[in-house]
């Protein structure tokens, strides 16, 4: 008779350097590599440390933690970093990843006033990643709320499985603040799906990036299907600390969040039996 064992899968699990905000792009470096992640995302913002490749290249070997991942300058917060230009942001997202072997560019649909932009965003990507090994994976957003309207602030669609791209990223903080889907989404993303930024989300208006289980996503659910269906790419915790209290406050929810991952993207298999 066969006894069921735990098959860990060789899927790494990130810190974003989101994560931590406000502390600095250093301090996720510092938090990652003592908890114990196997690497981080690089959210490109204000810091400058973020935007300065040989920095983070001395954070990395500091600490040992390896960059997986470069999430380009897409928010509204940072539309003056690196250019004004989105293609520029996506050349020099491409090239920092690339100098700091990372695998994968995590970019967003353009807002719908980059016209030009949103116009060619589809094409310009299959295009860009025809020029290098780094994937570009494009992130599901949400339509943005205020009382009882909604307004579609991204172009072509808020929901990238809409459009034709190489990859994807699914984040389940946007999937709770959309209300749609997420297993549904990441099953039509398929073997597309390369990257996730793990978080959770009560289906607020807000962009809530709750540490997951502390929301309604399923989160357990997509890392176990992710477990035993043989995705290659990378975890990202993504969450929302600013409302720690205390430096041990925020380690302890991103403690919390890798033990969440690593749990639940432990598979479970039959071993041979007698």
């Amino acid at each position: 008779m066969s006894e069921p064992v735990v098959r860990i899968p060789d899927v790494k699990v990130a810190l974003s350097t989101a994560s931590v905000y406000p502390e600095s792009t250093a301090t996720a470096f510092e938090i990652a590599g003592r908890l114990g992640y196997d690497g981080v995302e690089v959210m490109v913002w204000t810091d400058p440390v973020s935007q300065d490749v040989e920095a983070l290249r001395r954070l990395s070997d500091h600490h040992g933690v390896p960059i997986l991942a470069i999430h380009a300058p897409c928010l509204l917060i940072t539309q003056r970093v690196w250019s004004t230009d989105p293609w520029t942001k996506l050349q020099r997202a491409r090239t920092a990843a690339e100098k700091l072997d990372a695998s994968t560019v995590v970019v967003h649909p353009p807002f719908r006033w980059q016209r030009g932009y949103a116009r060619e965003f589809v094409r310009g990507i299959w295009r860009m990643e025809s020029e290098t090994d780094v994937r570009f994976a494009v992130e599901n957003m949400y339509p943005w709320r205020y009382r009882d309207r909604e307004m579609l602030a991204y172009a072509p669609n808020w929901d990238p499985t809409e459009d034709d791209y190489r990859h994807f990223t699914v984040d389940l903080s946007h999937t709770a603040t959309a209300r749609s889907d997420a297993l549904t989404m990441a099953d039509r993303m398929a073997d597309r799906l390369a990257h996730v930024h793990l978080a959770d989300g009560n289906g607020s208006g807000k962009d809530e990036h709750l540490v997951p289980g502390r929301g309604s996503q399923p989160c357990a659910e997509l890392l176990e299907h992710l477990a035993v269906s043989g995705f290659g790419g990378h975890v990202v915790v993504e969450v929302n600390t600013r409302r720690a209290m205390s430096a041990a406050e925020r380690e302890t929810d991103l403690a919390e969040a890798l033990a969440f991952a690593r749990l639940h993207l432990a598979a479970p298999s039959q071993s041979p039996g007698l």
